[in-house]
């Protein structure tokens, strides 16, 4: 009876997962599987991608100024920031996709934009981060978080650590291309959610990793945090 019931809970979390790992691309309006979605369920789980804000949404956009100063109408088009940003990092190697709950969008830094080690940007990811965080000042009314992760060699503490660098170097750059400082969070998670087998090359370097995740703020989230 015990492991009937296992059974069952197994089937039920696998079918609720599933689901949520579908996303709809703005574009042609088909479901689709979220990449990180797929390397989330054989890992560590979506509990970062689906949770909250890091900090809160309504403090964060009182923080940040959003609809604040003037009082007037929050704004947004998702489908056309998701456009943008896959023009502005193609061929780059950077992944563009709505989040696991289709409530924002998140871009996949790969490994590459790191040499190994190293939490310095490389040459040949800046101008592709330059678009990014073009797209990102030019679409204001969002919240962004910035989160590192690495693959499971070496200590927890010393790759919490390197995340957290990254992360925070990541979000330095786009401080200073132009976006509020104001509106980011960084945040280091180790090895704690690989997206692939971290025994493989391949699957370590996919682990290897930054990402943005954009979130818009609405005229009711303005509302209700003012």
């Amino acid at each position: 009876m015990q492991r009937s019931r296992l059974v069952v809970s197994s089937l039920a979390a696998l079918s609720m997962v599933t689901v949520t790992a579908c996303v709809t691309d703005p574009n042609t309006g088909e479901q689709k599987i979220s990449r990180t979605a797929i390397g989330g369920i054989g890992g560590a789980g979506l509990g970062y991608l689906l949770g909250g804000l890091i900090g809160g949404k309504t403090a964060r956009i009182v923080g940040a100024g959003i609809g604040g100063a003037a009082g007037g109408y929050v704004g947004y088009r998702m489908d056309e920031q998701i456009r943008e940003l896959e023009e502005a990092t193609a061929g780059s190697g950077v992944d563009v996709t709505q989040t696991p709950g289709g409530d924002g969008i998140l871009v996949n830094l790969p490994d590459v934009t790191f040499a190994v080690d190293s939490t310095a940007i490389s040459p040949n990811m800046r101008n592709t981060l330059d678009g990014v965080a073009q797209s990102l000042v030019n679409y204001p009314n969002s919240l962004i978080d910035v989160m590192g992760h690495t693959d499971s060699t070496g200590s927890e503490q010393y790759n919490l650590d390197l995340s957290r660098r990254r992360a925070d170097s990541v979000t330095n750059y786009l401080v200073s291309r132009g976006v509020s400082r104001a509106r980011i969070e960084s945040i280091g998670y180790g090895e704690q959610y690989p997206v692939a087998d971290n025994t493989t090359e391949s699957g370590r370097a996919q682990n290897r990793r930054v990402e943005i995740r954009i979130t818009p703020v609405t005229q009711a989230d303005v509302n209700a945090a003012y």
